[in-house]
């Protein structure tokens, strides 16, 4: 895999994923020569992990860039390439990234219509922003995509996500939004899941209900990437329909709001655990039943 050369870069924006890779890039060899910055934070985290970059208006940032950087929202992209296309910002032979997950390169076919090389790099973790996260892509892989057939852009994106420490997995273009959508299904709806239980336990009288989950959702991950639906444990895996109607009818007292996610997320496990040789079949439908149990 050849390295590139060295490149002028320019990130729009400095949020937290933008101003992270713009240093992991720095950090490589690579000068990050301009940034956009409006808010506070944003400001705050180009002043901290790109000192030197001038922070400029994203037409001039991408301007004078080798590799353009557009760390910004998903909806948000389709405006700002065709914005930065029609402001004669973009250039044959520029390299010009986009970090999200759900796009693929057809979002850059503005800037490819000008003789740009687009392509996704989405790097597969959470961000906070801050100069730890430098360490965090280390451990982490990145999803990239370029056009179909072109090597050398499949090539240079390996190449940078090598350059800044991290593991580069294609992800073909069409397989975009199923790819994102697993993500986001386990990593955000895991937050949700875990700020549940939090509140559940603290409603229960934990004082440090932290304390509590965090070996035990720790084991409970790394058992899952490891064996699979094997890992699956509790009253549904086991069939025990007692606890399971238990669990409903305290929820439904007391946290009725989240008695619709516990029972799709019971049932799910019905069938998983199931098919996984876990709970017996002739078990399943008891438990179902005491998952879809009519509350007052």
């Amino acid at each position: 895999m050849s390295r590139p050369a060295r490149l002028s870069v320019g990130v729009v924006s400095a949020g937290r994923v933008g101003a992270v890779l713009g240093a992991a890039l720095a950090r490589a060899g690579h000068t990050v020569t301009a940034v956009s910055a409006v808010s506070r934070e944003s400001l705050r985290r180009a002043e901290q992990l790109l000192p030197g970059a001038a922070v400029l208006p994203p037409d001039q940032v991408a301007a004078q860039a080798d590799l353009v950087l557009l760390a910004i929202p998903d909806d948000a992209l389709p405006g700002m390439v065709r914005g930065l296309a029609a402001a004669g910002a973009l250039r044959p032979g520029q390299i010009v990234v986009h970090t999200c997950g759900a796009h693929g390169v057809e979002v850059l076919e503005p800037a490819a219509e000008h003789g740009a090389l687009g392509l996704a790099l989405h790097p597969v973790m959470t961000f906070t922003g801050r100069e730890e996260d430098l360490q965090r892509i280390v451990a982490c892989s990145f999803g990239i995509t370029a056009a179909d057939g072109d090597d050398v852009a499949w090539n240079v994106a390996e190449a940078l996500v090598v350059e800044m420490g991290a593991e580069p997995v294609r992800v073909p273009a069409a397989a975009r939004p199923l790819y994102h959508t697993a993500l986001a299904h386990g990593a955000n709806h895991l937050v949700t899941l875990v700020g549940e239980c939090v509140d559940l336990l603290r409603a229960a009288g934990v004082a440090t209900p932290e304390r509590l989950l965090g070996p035990l959702l720790s084991a409970a991950l790394d058992n899952a990437l490891r064996h699979g639906d094997r890992a699956l444990t509790g009253p549904v895996a086991r069939g025990d329909a007692g606890t399971v109607a238990r669990h409903v009818k305290v929820l439904a007292e007391q946290a009725p709001h989240m008695l619709p996610a516990y029972r799709a997320l019971a049932m799910r496990t019905v069938g998983r655990a199931t098919e996984a040789g876990l709970l017996r079949p002739d078990l399943a439908p008891e438990v179902t039943a005491a998952i879809e149990e009519e509350t007052p």
